[in-house]
């Protein structure tokens, strides 16, 4: 019997796939924004519910672990105590201004501290995906599908230390959210790049929680740019081949400079199974900025 990959989004359909679309959602709150590049309106919507395909997106609970919502995120890191310790010598925007390419070692110490580790409850339920600090105060960014489902939100940093956080912002149309840790101050804010001078080929690092595994880091290359997967992306998704899998949702995509140009939010399997086969895709930095901006503004 010959095996169909499926791009998993926790539902799968049928033939073709095809990105949801969504009713409007209204605005969120926050003051204070981190510093990224300005934004673009973009408007806020709900999704609808995936159909099954052969190749069937995998975004929300694709990359969820346990019974929940997958997700992924981009941390900052954590002053004094919560710093780590092996640190790279090289900021990322000292590497992305003169060109310079780290090794990956060097990209993992830079950018791990500012990847945090997401856990939703609800009831008896209870799902782990990843973000990225957006500020020194505690705003972080994940996927919405990560927290879509409601409950008792727990962020984890890279030194161990634990925060709650709420919601303060949610973009459904481009599955993104920014939460608010409460009680934490002197984090370190990862330092995003601009997604337009990717090309196929490119190193890459993905980095979050797959399966529960805080803290894991895995390298590719772009495998393709301006993929549009279920239509509504509007060719606008990073393919990569580093190796994604459940509770990466919401982590961050990076280039060989330390920045931010992407992230994870869906993979394409080759069953009903969530398992990674090398097809992940991200949301790019560019768009990310401008929602960012949006929700915080």
């Amino acid at each position: 019997m010959t095996d169909t990959a499926t791009l998993d989004r926790q539902a799968s359909t049928p033939s073709t796939p095809t990105w949801p679309t969504n009713p409007a959602t209204p605005p969120f709150l926050p003051p204070a924004s981190p510093t990224l590049p300005a934004a673009a309106a973009s408007p806020l919507r709900s999704e609808h519910p995936a159909r099954r395909r052969a190749l069937a997106l995998v975004a929300a609970a694709a990359l969820a672990i346990s019974s929940g919502i997958g997700g992924g995120v981009i941390g900052n890191r954590l002053a004094a105590d919560d710093a780590v310790a092996s640190a790279s010598p090289v900021s990322a925007a000292a590497a992305a201004s003169t060109g310079q390419q780290l090794t990956a070692a060097e990209v993992a110490a830079l950018v791990s501290p500012s990847v945090v580790d997401i856990v939703v409850s609800s009831g008896q339920q209870t799902s782990e995906g990843s973000g990225v600090i957006l500020s020194e105060d505690g705003k972080i960014l994940t996927n919405n599908h990560v927290i879509q489902g409601g409950g008792s939100i727990r962020i984890t940093f890279s030194g161990g230390r634990t925060a709650t956080a709420t919601v303060i912002g949610r973009d459904t149309t481009h599955d993104l959210a920014v939460l608010q840790a409460s009680g934490v101050l002197g984090l370190a804010p990862a330092t995003f790049g601009s997604s337009a001078s990717l090309q196929t080929g490119d190193g890459v690092l993905a980095f979050g929680s797959p399966l529960g595994l805080s803290g894991t880091v895995t390298g590719g290359i772009v495998s393709a740019v301006g993929r549009s997967v279920d239509g509504s992306s509007g060719g606008d998704l990073i393919q990569t081949d580093a190796a994604i899998n459940p509770g990466n949702s919401g982590g961050p995509l990076v280039n060989m400079a330390g920045q931010v140009i992407g992230i994870n939010q869906s993979i394409a399997t080759t069953s009903q199974e969530s398992g990674s086969i090398g097809v992940g895709f991200a949301i790019p930095s560019d768009t990310v900025t401008q929602v960012v901006k949006q929700l915080l503004s």
